[in-house]
């Protein structure tokens, strides 16, 4: 059966779950999709922090936003902005210009850049949570 936890913490291990498909995606050359759950990674980490902090709900999937309403975007300010960017242009050809094609366009740096940028949200999260 399922194992029952706190909120907060199955939002934080899916955080990591997403963050090592991620690196995996990227060993096979999915750098696309690899963005995508980089992105993935950090918005369940601050929302693992905001269930933390006693949040019911949290909708927004802009970082930027939930960042901004934990108080800790001017930590994580530059990050949230790139990834945000992923969250569509990384999965939908009419997200990006010309109708161009996400797996054709992102590369090997754009997405070893974005889990390393993914990493800095968990490890913010995680000194929080004390996991």
């Amino acid at each position: 059966g399922f194992v029952k936890r706190p909120r907060y913490v199955s939002w934080f291990l899916q955080a990591e779950s997403d963050l090592r498909s991620a690196s995996d995606l990227i060993k096979n050359g999915h750098y696309a999709q690899a963005c995508f759950n980089s992105q993935q990674a950090a918005e369940k980490a601050l929302k693992a922090l905001a269930f933390f902090r006693g949040a019911d709900l949290v909708k927004s999937h802009s970082l930027v936003t939930i960042a901004k309403d934990l108080k800790i975007n001017g930590e994580l300010s530059t990050y949230s902005n790139k990834l945000d960017i992923y969250y569509l242009t990384s999965r939908y050809p009419d997200a990006l210009p010309e109708n161009a094609v996400p797996s054709e366009n992102f590369d090997q740096a754009m997405a070893t850049d974005a889990l390393q940028m993914a990493e800095k949200f968990l490890v913010r999260v995680k000194e929080e949570l004390s996991m």
